[in-house]
């Protein structure tokens, strides 16, 4: 399954969570990924970025093996079947929860259950050094096996047929030998400069199917029922995990630095939350009825805005993002730099506003009422984009030189437009709606006048811009323009930006990463709006068999129109957002 530099395809992986942190599965029994505690910490496992180095969680038979996997129905609970010619064993895996929710500890348990046959497995276990920040160290307390990773503390917990064969301060490795009707389990329990409890092992096998049941009780809150069901739910499940739940901030995706071109230099770290994403996700949860998670993120939302001049993201405990600082990791297959930190945390990007005013009005729109706080600070940020729309910014693709993007006028069209709708629906005040009217009017005109280009039947990325942007399909959602301009301009899209079923994010940047997974459903989704059917069907229908055909149902940011490689973080929640809005669409539910 790797390649010769030992990394395993994207698509390879499965996700694991518990509402605090996200853990990578790979389909060869390595966990290759894992930041303790959060989802921001430093990775305790980073096997994805150094290959040969890094740490990891591998549990495989020690024998050639063929694989299936699949999470189980309605959950997020993980199981690998192994099978070799001796035998067949299942790993069911998860980042285990308990009756109230989150453990006040990170509990990673593995079963391995003998199905078939005879099977010995080889376990390793390897800390990450942090890019040589520090030294992993193991020390034996009482009966326990004790790892210190700089102020992370974990504890390595086995049933009795676990046999250890090494352990030292580089590595435990260990085997265990099973037959039909025998199954073994294996944990970490961890935490960062806090007491550990030792939770019996029998308490953490339990949990898995604990764990399990909990998704599926989740999923039956869910409105989801209908065409595409289990491709809603699978997505609804993969964003519960990118939602930090002691603040109800969103992160864009749990990994930093994979490639959006391999050997490529856009690698990102997305492990924050992003303005945009978390509107974009809320929106996502209240379509399909998820209150709890809707409402929690709009909280958190509001609170950062209410502190002051509005950022793009956060960290997911509501701090400035620090700048991306290189760090010395060899990157996936190779990519450089890798870096942690983001450039966006310092950027100014006009479509946080529309972002909000979407946000708060979907809320409104379901039935929900805004507090006079919230309400004084969105009338605030109503201000603020009337005053600051005619500047130049850093797009919603976050790029290097500001413009007057028209895709971030549009968003203060649509932040003023939804603002005045609230006022109208008596959840804001009304002292500044007539001067946000003529403010909205003003940049509609502007982007008629300076962004359409008739001779490219479509609207450009700016003015007298070479190239288009696949983000102008959100407009149709927004309800900018009439349905002949934004028509025309899906059609241009599909011309210029479109490949193999795909789409790039804009012109000119095909040599450099591959095609932008949510834009193909935001094009599915317009022109479902525009009453288009047929085509937004089939060009969906595409997209899923393509997708369905990688891994298991988490999708990345990106993908190579002509391999069908997944490319980028993952899983990314503007895909799996954009896959639910398209299915919602699609068969005509409510907005």
């Amino acid at each position: 399954m790797r390649d010769a530099d030992g990394y395993l395809p994207l698509e390879e992986y499965g996700a694991l969570g518990d509402g605090r942190a996200v853990a990578l599965s790979g389909a060869d029994g390595s966990i290759d990924w894992w930041c303790v505690p959060n989802m921001d910490s430093a990775p305790l496992f980073d096997r994805l970025l150094s290959a040969e180095e890094g740490g990891r969680f591998a549990i495989a038979p020690d024998a050639p093996f063929r694989v299936t996997r699949r999470y189980r129905d309605d959950s997020n609970v993980l199981e690998t079947s192994f099978t070799t010619d001796q035998g067949r064993v299942v790993l069911t895996e998860s980042l285990n929860s308990g009756t109230a929710g989150r453990l006040p500890w990170a509990e990673l348990a593995r079963r391995v259950a003998c199905t078939e046959g005879a099977v010995t497995l080889a376990v390793e276990l390897r800390f990450s050094r942090r890019w040589d920040t520090v030294n992993p160290y193991l020390q034996r307390a009482g009966h326990h096996d004790l790892f210190h990773v700089g102020e992370v503390l974990g504890l390595f917990l086995r049933t009795d047929n676990v046999r250890v064969e090494t352990m030292d301060d580089t590595a435990i490795r260990a085997t265990v030998s099973l037959r039909a009707g025998e199954q073994a389990t294996i944990a970490i329990v961890a935490g960062e400069a806090e007491p550990l409890v030792v939770p019996p092992i029998e308490d953490i096998d339990r949990r898995i199917d604990l764990s399990d049941e909990e998704w599926r009780q989740w999923c039956t809150r869910l409105r989801c029922d209908g065409e595409w069901r289990d491709a809603m739910v699978r997505s609804a499940l993969a964003l519960k995990l990118l939602l930090y739940s002691p603040t109800g901030a969103i992160v864009a995706a749990p990994t930093s630095s994979l490639p959006e071109g391999i050997g490529g230099k856009k690698n990102w770290d997305y492990r924050y939350a992003w303005i945009r994403d978390a509107g974009y996700t809320i929106k996502a949860f209240l379509r399909i009825g998820a209150w709890g998670e809707a409402k929690a993120a709009l909280t958190w939302l509001l609170k950062r805005l209410g502190d002051g001049e509005p950022r793009v993201c956060y960290t997911v405990g509501g701090r400035a993002v620090p700048p991306p600082q290189a760090v010395d990791l060899p990157g996936y297959r190779g990519s450089q730099p890798v870096v942690m930190g983001n450039i966006a945390g310092g950027q100014h990007q006009h479509g946080i506003y529309g972002d909000i005013f979407e946000t708060a009005g979907r809320f409104v729109a379901c039935g929900n009422i805004l507090d006079p706080a919230s309400a004084e600070t969105l009338s605030h940020l109503a201000d603020q984009c009337a005053d600051r729309w005619r500047l130049k910014d850093a797009g919603i693709w976050e790029l290097d030189t500001p413009q007057h993007y028209t895709m971030s006028k549009i968003s203060c069209w649509q932040a003023l437009q939804r603002a005045i709708e609230l006022v109208d629906a008596g959840q804001m005040p009304a002292t500044c709606r007539e001067r946000w009217s003529r403010e909205r009017d003003r940049i509609a005109a502007w982007i008629d006048e300076h962004c359409w280009s008739e001779a490219r039947g479509a609207y450009l990325m700016y003015p007298d811009a070479p190239c288009l942007d696949a983000s102008l399909a959100l407009a149709v959602r927004f309800r900018f323009d009439g349905t002949e301009r934004l028509a025309r301009t899906l059609d241009a899209i599909e011309r210029d930006l479109g490949r193999g079923g795909f789409h790039y994010r804009y012109g000119g940047v095909e040599r450099e990463e591959g095609c932008f997974v949510a834009c193909t459903f935001w094009m599915v989704e317009a022109r479902a709006l525009l009453g288009q059917h047929d085509a937004a069907r089939a060009m969906f229908a595409h997209a899923m068999e393509v997708l369905d055909g990688r891994g298991v149902g988490t999708y990345a940011e990106m993908i190579d129109p002509d391999t069908h490689g997944f490319l980028g973080n993952t899983p990314q929640g503007l895909t799996h957002l954009a896959i639910i809005q398209a299915i919602a669409t699609l068969r005509g539910d409510a907005l």
